[in-house]
């Protein structure tokens, strides 16, 4: 009796195991991969809607990449959205039942420069003229104290430069050096979404 008993629950175990993998081939999915202007791709969510009707959500992992899975077959649209960065979207992606739409890595989520911080700056020498080609670093002050370099880049031929940082609570440090000439540094506290102005004066270079 007992064998047979096993054969039965076996049987019923596989007619009702049956419909879950028929389930799985009529749904299909969506992939991609997003990239950013800045930071880390990590962390962007992804909204799948119907119309306005959001039907999943999902977040990229660290190289930006998504799976979506379980989707019936249809049209869809999706959103991408991050804190700092502009909302990104697609429409009109088909998905057929048993495949996975695959969208590639085409989507680039630009800075939203409404929530965001910029240091903008302008070098010039001793006599007030712009200095073009001068090294400006940008350095982060630690809790202890200490710089840390972040960034850095060279001021344009009217001597501008730029950076755009997150508008966290953070003192910077500005530092520019051109040619042989002792550096200048100056400091800024950044507070919020802003944009922070400096100028720095550079020494003549020695001969």
């Amino acid at each position: 009796m007992r064998p047979k008993r096993l054969v039965l629950v076996s049987m019923v175990l596989l007619f009702f195991g049956a419909p879950s993998t028929a389930q799985d081939r009529s749904t299909g999915g969506i992939k991609g991969k997003v990239r950013v202007e800045t930071g880390a791709p990590a962390g962007v969510t992804v909204v799948v809607r119907q119309g306005e009707r959001e039907v999943n959500r999902v977040v990229t992992d660290k190289g930006g990449s998504f799976l979506v899975q379980r989707l019936p077959a249809g049209m869809y649209g999706l959103t991408f959205r991050k804190p700092g960065l502009s909302v990104g979207t697609v429409e009109n992606v088909e998905v057929k039942a048993g495949k996975t739409r695959s969208l590639g890595d085409r989507l680039i989520l630009t800075i939203d420069e409404g929530s965001i911080a910029f240091i903008r700056g302008s070098v010039f020498n001793q006599d007030g003229r712009s200095v073009a080609g001068a090294k400006v670093e940008l350095w982060k002050i630690q809790e202890d104290g200490s710089p840390k370099k972040i960034d850095g880049r060279v001021s344009n031929e009217i001597g501008a430069f730029v950076f755009r940082l997150t508008p966290d609570t953070a003192k910077y440090r500005i530092t520019v050096k051109h040619g042989n000439a002792e550096p200048v540094s100056h400091d800024v506290e950044i507070d919020g979404a802003a944009v922070y102005r400096v100028a720095l004066s550079v020494p003549v270079a020695p001969k």
